[in-house]
């Protein structure tokens, strides 16, 4: 009979895109005015960005010419699931470009990240008595780490190349307090219950 005990790891959450879709979200909050919500408005700015194509625009949504046609002359109103999931999506990546632009580069530069994380941290540092365990952190991390992690985002890294620099930033900033103590640890995080940052 194996004995359970407070160190052993949670069982697992599936990893899934949890740092990228924390990107996203990072990215919606700083818009200075809310994207458009209504059905007809999603459609006329997409339209718009499609270079007034209906043909473009219904490709992009994966919908007929005419059910583009019919949501601009306000004859049809209300979405099913699936294209209201696309219009929310295609919406709110193209809403306002320059202030997204304006608030990755302050990240990158100047302003850093603010990351908060729900998860299982564990540990690898010669001595170490620190058992893993799941922890709430929240921590600023330096704008070297957020521009890496952008630069990533942009270069289409994977959800594990991501989380590999998310670790470090978490490390340097929260764990070691930038090298001034705990010197060669390195943390981990995996089970991830929830990820926010923001910047």
């Amino acid at each position: 009979m194996i004995d359970s005990d407070d160190t052993q790891q949670p069982t697992p959450v599936p990893r899934r895109n949890k740092v990228l879709d924390a990107l996203v979200r990072a990215e919606r909050k700083v818009f200075s005015r809310p994207a458009p919500k209504s059905a007809k408005a999603q459609i006329e700015f997409l339209y718009k960005q499609a270079k007034q194509s209906t043909k473009a625009l219904a490709e992009q949504l994966g919908v007929s010419t005419r059910t583009v046609q019919r949501y601009r002359a306000g004859q049809q109103t209300k979405p099913q699931k699936k294209l209201q999931a696309a219009l929310v999506e295609k919406t709110e990546s193209q809403w306002q470009p320059q202030v997204r632009a304006q608030a990755r580069e302050r990240a990158a530069t100047t302003g850093g990240m603010q990351v908060e994380v729900y998860a299982y941290f564990g540990f690898a540092c010669t001595g170490s008595s620190d058992d893993g365990r799941e922890r709430y952190i929240s921590t600023a991390i330096s704008p070297i780490y957020a521009k890496q992690i952008l630069q990533l985002q942009e270069a289409g890294a994977t959800e594990q190349q991501l989380h590999e620099v998310v670790a470090d930033a978490i490390t340097d900033s929260y764990f070691t307090e930038w090298g001034s103590r705990a010197k060669g640890l390195r943390a981990d995080f995996t089970h991830v219950r929830s990820i926010n940052l923001k910047f």
